[in-house]
């Protein structure tokens, strides 16, 4: 064989070469979590009677444990969300989104290759197993579909596994342990949740977890071929992350100096405001209260008498925007976004402060005044809090004020009008919904406002949110100059 036939074959051979050379460990630990797997699948597939009394006992001897709290239950059921399709692919889609902003399309698409794998690996393998889900004295919780594997279980490994692969290299050398650390706690208690609530078997969830690693392994694998490929250094996965040149770019505000300068004097300034708020949040809620003026219930009552089907869900519908639920994932969204954009805490810290001040406020000024609601028919029924003021309604004015405040100062286009304008239709929305299903007065929504004002004006001279302000591109650039230097 001539030398260039010898070096044509050892090209071909170059990435398992590579894998060997440098991943020999790697290489034994994938192929060990791959058999285990099979074997698992292979136990259960011919039920094995040891693996099967394992499991029931282990089942059972943990629904005995949360059977009897309704506490336990309801943690274990919010521990197990975290594992769940709808928030895993939603965390994905934000991370997924924040990488195409920071032009790193090849991570990208790595996260949608590995997430949509993991995907049709759950279902296929639940149908070709068939395996039914554990029956136990004491239900607690119920799940659609078959057991094996756990869903869960996969799930929740490959998505935290291929985001700390994605992350690591924005992460500090010293945090990386607790950065991995926290990941995989998370994974092992949706694992155990699952286990505890009385819809999986050990066996379902230990070969999740199994199927996971063995998948998220292959892919990144993949990955450092690709990128060997393209000329690129491959450095330890679990030292630099998939794509370690990238760390600076992946990091939240990498140019950004202090968030706030003399943070005790700031944060006492927003004690005092917040304090200055609710004593006057207070005087005017106890006014309204004693007062009660005729045209405050004469208004509920007035849009009562336009009551529909259709118009009721819609009311319900404007309602549901104002709600924690609605508030907190535009928040989630928002936060992300804006940080992937503009490489700076200060605007998400001012939002964050918003919404928490907000919330705070409500409740203390809700239970100090003490307001009954309308004297009407109220469509949502007995609510836990006060009517004054209107916790719907100032939660809509601070989000989406706090948004336009801070999209107005960065976005250059001409649709940035877009967030003015929403600051001024949701609430509006929010407030004639609360009004027309009988939940609130007039005056409630002036609390609403006042409230939202008073402690948006606070914040806006103390954490100062669009000093500094840049535009995306200016912040790229930014950043440009910061990795060259």
């Amino acid at each position: 064989m001539s030398t260039d036939n010898r070096l044509v074959e050892r090209a071909g051979w170059a990435p398992v070469r590579h894998f060997a050379e440098r991943s020999v460990l790697g290489l034994i630990a994938v192929i060990a979590v791959g058999l285990g797997f099979a074997s698992l699948l292979l136990l259960v597939w011919f039920h094995w009677t040891p693996l099967q009394d394992l499991d029931h006992a282990v089942a059972e001897g943990l629904n005995r444990q949360v059977a009897g709290s309704s506490a336990a239950v309801e943690a274990l059921q919010q521990i197990s969300s975290f594992g769940g399709r709808v928030f895993l692919i939603s965390l994905v889609a934000i991370v997924l989104a924040a990488l195409l902003i920071r032009r790193r399309q090849r991570l990208a698409l790595y996260l949608v290759v590995t997430g949509i794998g993991g995907l049709i690996l759950d279902p296929s393998l639940k149908t070709l197993v068939g395996r039914v889900r554990p029956v136990v004295d004491s239900p607690v919780a119920h799940a659609p579909g078959n057991s094996f594997p756990s869903g869960h279980a996969l799930g929740s490994m490959v998505v935290y596994g291929m985001l700390a692969l994605v992350l690591l290299p924005a992460v500090r050398d010293r945090w990386k342990p607790w950065f991995l650390g926290l990941l995989g706690l998370i994974v092992a208690l949706v694992g155990v949740s699952r286990i505890a609530l009385g819809v999986h078997y050990l066996s379902d969830v230990l070969a999740g977890w199994l199927l996971g690693i063995a998948w998220i392994s292959t892919t990144a694998y993949a990955f450092r071929v690709w990128r060997r490929e393209t000329g690129h250094p491959s450095d330890p996965v679990l030292a630099g992350g998939l794509e370690p040149e990238a760390g600076q770019d992946l990091r939240p505000a990498p140019a950004e100096e202090a968030v706030l300068p003399h943070p005790w004097a700031k944060g006492a300034e927003i004690l005092v405001g917040w304090v200055l708020t609710f004593c006057l949040l207070y005087l005017v809620g106890y006014t309204f209260t004693r007062w009660n003026p005729g045209w405050d219930d004469g208004v509920p009552r007035w849009l009562q008498t336009f009551r529909t089907q259709d118009l009721d869900k819609l009311s319900w519908l404007w309602s549901k925007a104002g709600d924690t639920h609605a508030i907190l994932t535009v928040s989630l969204i928002f936060c992300p976004l804006a940080l992937a954009l503009w490489r700076q805490w200060r605007p998400v810290l001012f939002l964050a402060l918003a919404m928490f001040g907000e919330l705070t406020l409500f409740l203390t000024s809700a239970a100090a005044v003490g307001r009954p609601r309308p004297a009407v028919e109220q469509l949502d029924g007995q609510m836990p809090t006060s009517s004054f003021p209107s916790g719907h309604i100032a939660a809509t004015i601070c989000l989406w004020s706090a948004i336009a405040i801070i999209a107005t100062a960065r976005v250059r286009t001409p649709w940035r009008w877009v967030f003015p304008v929403l600051a001024v239709v949701m609430p509006l929305g929010v407030a004639l919904s609360r009004m027309y299903r009988g939940m609130h007065h007039p005056t409630d929504v002036l609390g609403a406002c006042l409230l939202s004002a008073a402690w948006l004006v606070t914040l806006w001279f103390v954490v100062r949110p669009n000093a500094h302000a840049v535009t995306a591109s200016e912040a790229a650039a930014e950043n440009r100059q910061l990795v060259v230097a």
